[in-house]
């Protein structure tokens, strides 16, 4: 039997050692990428369209493919028999599918914004159609497709196909002060939208929004480059408690060229338009500057009146979302936490509540359409646990619901135009993404990809499983992941390195596949660390209670928690209570610093990435959100800030940031380095030169910023063994 056991222990041994660990290089020179489906455009009836690259012709198309049988149908267009172009980046269909607009030479403005010389493409005489000249936003159908509107030098433009005639409908766009159609960098980053147009159903009228940010301070950033001279980027940016864009509604008549501007009573914000099914009518919703009172409007173009249709307030604040969708009788669905969790609910016309479709204690996490054939409304939840996605049907009267996915793991459903199909993007901790098609009853018909030649090849790797616990701390129970060494010894002690986001309403604990992170992190344990993911207060998906006892405290309740969770796993026999690290991106980066200053007996070193150091240096909207403004809650933002603990800071540190940086401004990372430069405390400090807050553009950025951080750890978090050896007989 002894012999048996050392064969036994032998062959693992010898396994084991043929595995490689994972190289930093790997992860970021693509070793580990997935396959993916190409962004699908669903289309009238049971087609959708794919953009295609032939690596033979260098051309690109758009193809368009059967639902039913996932093949390819047609080529719709192809660019070699353009002779106008050699290729295309974007596309996007005219209503009943008879035109294109093709996107080419595009230019990144902000984290959603760009600019593009457009053309339209007429799929039956096979010809194109320069729009303008000059490079423009988001081009856009009129319903009808005789027309095209589109944003130019902060005005809005109407070109019409029929005569190229453009109407210039607005005259007073200039950059820095009056923004016509677009949105401003603050709502565009926080209410994630760009296009701030949009066409009636009958094409009669425009409504749009006019930003005048004349009087919104300006933020400049220097721009290293490569010439002799740097250059500025300089653009406005309403920190917190300062003067935002003040943002109006009008209505353009094609017909006629008047502007009307529509009365809405009192509001700070208007985060979203959308026509109903009724041409003549408009909805809008505004939010006052706390948001935590939002109106539902329904503008008559005829005649420009208002009315207020629905109402929602919080003790916090309410989410702005995309569900709002209008039934064939302009009945509409509409999400809200208002009893605690987000639920979907259906509304008659007039705002009157018809009925609450989904209920219990678990959010809503995607809206995805209703079919009216069957009164079916599709959805996404985490009503199979907080870490898992699942999709459901249920009927309008919020009965007969039914599963159409996996109950573990990631699951995210394209839906068809009709909602006949949807393809499933499906993955856990264990499984990279496979797709498959279902049809809307939930019988899955057919897988279309999988990833199964990377599992394959990361079976040569020293891979450990992410273990899914929960955290119980003085402050609650929280999700939790930990990944251990692949020969791991419950006798060792283990340096700890904790890794977290935190921000309002996040997940990090997620039963999902790899991100390049979760890579590195493999890489980590493999020289012998124990990493460890826990989601405290503050986070989402566990309803709108523990998700907002933050409000106001930013940076407070989600500190201790993370301080109470090192404390509490330092308690187990295999991790050293003496070595535990932190780190953090972004959000993540201004918690990580303020865990290593308030939790200086707990945190023997810390990385921060691209943090926010003091919550008045960031945008007026999202911070205002959570904190209301500086003004009305100093404390809430000081006794939060990095800033004015300096002086606590016993561990090493890491401080990182790009220095174009449009989001989280260079300025925190400065401002917190004089700080602990007056409280003469040691650190490190690394500034990526123009990189904005992903730090990733240009050659080896990323692979370098994480062999520097991989380095800090190996320096710094008190593994100076070497790495753990396989038994050998």
């Amino acid at each position: 039997m002894r012999k048996i056991l050392i064969l036994i222990i032998a062959i693992t041994s010898i396994a084991t050692a043929q595995k490689r660990d994972i190289t930093l290089d790997e992860i970021w020179n693509g070793t580990f990428r997935t396959e993916r489906m190409n962004s699908l455009n669903s289309m009238n009836g049971d087609f959708y369209t794919l953009q295609n690259f032939d690596r033979n012709t260098r051309s690109t198309t758009v193809d368009k493919y059967n639902y039913a049988t996932l093949e390819k149908a047609e080529t719709i267009v192809d660019s070699k028999d353009l002779e106008e172009l050699k290729y295309f980046e974007s596309y996007f269909f005219n209503d009943n599918e008879t035109k294109l607009i093709l996107g080419v030479d595009s230019e990144q403005i902000y984290r959603h914004s760009s600019l593009g010389i457009f053309y339209v493409y007429d799929i039956a005489s096979k010809t194109l159609q320069l729009i303008d000249e000059e490079k423009i936003q988001e081009p856009t159908f009129s319903p009808d497709s005789k027309k095209v509107a589109y944003a130019k030098n902060n005005n809005i433009f109407i070109k019409n196909l029929e005569t190229n005639e453009v109407t210039q409908v607005t005259f007073d766009g200039e950059k820095n002060s009056i923004i016509n159609g677009i949105c401003d960098w603050v709502y565009e980053e926080e209410f994630a939208f760009v296009k701030a147009f949009e066409w009636s159903s009958d094409s009669k009228n425009i409504a749009f929004l006019r930003f005048d940010e004349s009087e919104v301070p300006t933020y400049s950033m220097d721009i290293t480059g490569t010439e002799l001279y740097p250059t500025q980027q300089v653009f406005k940016y309403p920190k917190a408690g300062e003067k935002n864009a003040t943002v109006t509604l009008h209505i353009y008549n094609v017909a006629g060229g008047k502007t009307s501007k529509i009365n809405l009573g009192e509001y700070e914000y208007i985060p979203r338009i959308k026509w109903t099914n009724n041409a003549n009518l408009l909805s809008v919703i505004t939010l006052n500057r706390h948001q935590n009172n939002l109106n539902l409007y329904f503008v008559n173009a005829l005649d420009v009146s208002s009315k207020l249709i629905l109402n929602e307030t919080d003790k916090a604040y309410v989410d702005i979302h995309d569900n709002l969708t209008f039934l064939a009788d302009n009945s509409f669905i509409w999400t809200s936490e208002k009893d605690g969790f987000n639920h979907i609910y259906y509304y008659s016309e007039n705002g009157i509540l018809k009925n609450q479709v989904t209920k219990g204690n678990w959010d809503v996490t995607n809206f995805y359409g209703v079919n009216e054939k069957t009164n079916s409304v599709f959805y996404q939840s985490v009503e199979d646990g907080s870490i898992n996605r699942t999709i459901y049907a249920v009927k309008l009267n919020g009965k007969d619901k039914k599963r159409l996915s996996n109950a573990s793991g990631t699951n995210d459903a394209s839906f068809s135009k009709n909602l006949n199909y949807f393809i499933n993007t499906y993955s856990d901790v264990i499984t990279p993404p496979i797709y498959t098609l279902y049809n809307g009853e939930g019988n899955l018909l057919k897988e279309i990809l999988n990833n199964n030649e990377l599992s394959k090849s990361l079976e040569t790797y020293n891979l450990s499983k992410k273990e899914f616990f929960t955290l119980k701390t003085i402050n609650g129970e929280f999700n939790a992941w930990m990944l251990k060494p692949t020969n791991f010894d419950p006798t060792k002690k283990y340096p700890l390195f904790m890794t977290q986001y935190s921000g309002p309403g996040s997940q990090s604990v997620s039963n999902t596949w790899n991100s390049s992170n979760d890579y590195w992190f493999q890489h980590l344990i493999e020289q012998g660390y124990i990493v460890v993911c826990v989601d405290g207060r503050g986070t989402g998906f566990k309803g709108a209670d523990f998700k907002k006892v933050t409000y106001k405290e930013l940076g407070k309740f989600e500190v201790q928690d993370q301080i109470e969770a090192a404390k509490e796993l330092g308690k187990r026999p295999y991790i050293d209570s003496n070595n535990i690290g932190i780190w953090g991106w972004s959000y993540g980066g201004f918690m990580s610093s303020n865990c290593l200053l308030k939790g200086n007996d707990v945190f023997k070193m810390a990385i921060a990435v691209a943090p926010v150091t003091s919550w008045r240096f960031y945008d007026s909207i999202y911070t205002e959100r959570y904190m209301q403004t500086p003004q009305e809650n100093p404390s809430g933002y000081d006794e939060n800030s990095p800033l004015n603990f300096a002086n606590l800071l016993k561990g090493n540190f890491l401080l990182v940031h790009g220095s174009g940086d449009d989001n989280v401004h260079v300025q925190n990372t400065m401002q917190f380095s004089n700080a602990l430069i007056e409280a003469n405390k040691p650190f490190d400090h690394a500034i990526y030169p123009d990189r904005t807050h992903g730090i990733y553009r240009g050659k080896n950025t990323r692979l370098h910023l994480y062999e520097k951080m991989t380095r800090f750890i190996e320096e710094n978090l008190g593994n100076k063994e070497p790495k753990f050896e396989s038994l050998k007989i």
